[in-house]
């Protein structure tokens, strides 16, 4: 039992299969860096406070330093038999500086350690995230400024419902990532308060100095309660709702790129490095990085079922239940930014076919509101307009017309109202142009959007 940090209580070594299944490191390790970087503030705190000597302070900082240095350069493997990455570190700091280095763990737990670690680690995940989701929002801006006049069908229950752009198509996506980035600084508002001094869940006899850890690592302010401090994971859930939903905005953009890309609708065409073939159908041209993202979305909701699975019964404080939280939130962070990272050169190399979008947008009647808007600004109650233009569209279904070929004497047929004006009334161009309301599809109201989105976007990079 001697190389194993807790043993002075056990009289026997730990079953072999039981310190694998406890073992943490294979899924922990990668928070190497931000465990030193929790460790060697803590020594710096324990120096200071003089609770161990500033001579033993900077030699275990010094050590700590060296041992981050081994790690990167590859000088320094992970031992995969380590319990966690915490316990390896502090095992070759302890090899290499003999008893001062065992003097590190002084005024601290596993419990708040593994906490600021994690905290430190999500920290700086989000930061990248963060960076993805506003190029992806930057890229789509500027393929939304190539198309404020490419006219394509808008669609409510997947049926062709009413004229926009692909602009206005796109900007709708822009202003969830804007949410999601949103979320995102959220969630590390609420994450970033240092729980290291918090113990094993009683805080410490010692004279420490929280303040000074946390100032050290870049906090807003220690955790008020050591309770709180080594049992609470709100931050991996909330992290993980914000992550999930963005992944449902990427998944619900995926779909729609596989419908386009299908030749029922041939609106775009991804480029050759972002599709597959078949093994059989020679003609298959797969969509599949949008279907992975599709299929990683259930994967990332499955870690967040995850973790609020594994915390809804947990007593406090701290459960070894709460090792799964990693596995769960690393998992979702992996995944979210692989998708992104894909999804953003898969977009800006996709050919917008616009002649297709445009044929799409004149079939289907999707002008029918524009002709009963026109009767109603000569006066006619909505209702009555309404009813009126669906006995025309039943109409022109009846004898393969439609709305622009139907001769004006069977407009006149069902209101005097009409006139040679309804042609340009619910034409196409007519018919997006003056949707001029803010947030509409008119190119006018598109670029203001786009304007907005961009200075929005501009204050949050």
């Amino acid at each position: 039992m001697a190389n194993v940090m807790w043993a002075g209580r056990f009289s026997k070594q730990v079953d072999a299969e039981v310190n694998a299944f406890n073992s943490s490191i294979a899924f922990d390790g990668r928070m190497y860096r931000h465990d030193i970087q929790g460790s060697i503030a803590h020594a710096e705190m324990l120096g200071s406070c003089g609770i161990i000597s500033e001579e033993d302070s900077l030699a275990i900082i010094g050590g700590l330093k060296d041992i981050l240095g081994d790690i990167d350069s590859g000088a320094l493997r992970l031992d995969p038999n380590a319990e966690d990455i915490h316990m390896f570190i502090e095992a070759e700091l302890t090899k290499r500086l003999g008893s001062v280095g065992k003097r590190l763990h002084t005024a601290r737990s596993r419990n708040d350690q593994v906490a600021v670690d994690l905290r430190l680690y999500l920290r700086d995940e989000i930061a990248g995230i963060r960076a993805l989701v506003c190029e992806l929002a930057a890229a789509l801006i500027k393929t939304a400024k190539e198309h404020t006049e490419t006219i394509m069908p808008g669609y409510t229950h997947l049926q062709r419902a009413q004229p926009i752009t692909f602009a206005h198509h796109l900007m709708a996506y822009v202003w969830m990532l804007l949410r999601d980035i949103g979320r995102l600084d959220d969630a590390v508002k609420r994450m970033n308060y240092c729980p290291l001094g918090s113990g094993a869940l009683a805080g410490t006899t010692y004279r420490t100095n929280r303040r000074q850890t946390s100032d050290l690592l870049g906090f807003t302010a220690p955790m008020p309660n050591s309770l709180d401090g080594v049992a609470d994971r709100d931050y991996c859930v909330e992290l993980c709702c914000a992550l999930s939903l963005l992944m449902t905005h990427l998944s619900r953009f995926s779909e729609e790129i596989i419908m386009w890309c299908s030749w029922e609708f041939k609106f775009i065409e991804l480029d050759d490095a972002f599709a597959t073939g078949s093994s059989i159908m020679p003609q298959k041209k797969n969509p599949d990085v949008t279907e992975l993202i599709r299929g990683k979305t259930g994967r990332v909701n499955g870690d967040l079922v995850t973790l609020l699975t594994m915390m809804k019964g947990l007593p406090l404080a701290y459960n070894k239940d709460m090792q799964e939280d990693k596995e769960a939130i690393f998992d979702a962070v992996d995944n979210v930014k692989l998708c992104i990272r894909t999804f953003i050169p898969m977009l800006t190399t996709m050919r917008v076919i616009r002649e297709n979008m445009r044929s799409a947008a004149a079939k289907g009647f999707i002008n029918a509101t524009d002709c009963a808007d026109y009767l109603v600004k000569k006066g006619m109650p909505f209702r009555d307009a309404y009813k009126i233009t669906g006995t025309l569209v039943a109409q022109c279904i009846s004898e393969g017309l439609t709305l622009e070929s139907l001769p004006l004497e069977k407009y006149r047929a069902l209101s005097e109202l009409f006139d040679e004006d309804v042609y340009d009334a619910i034409s196409l161009d007519t018919c997006v142009r003056e949707r001029k309301s803010e947030g509409g599809p008119s190119p006018e109201a598109v670029k203001a959007q786009i304007a907005q989105a961009e200075q929005i976007l501009g204050e949050l990079a």
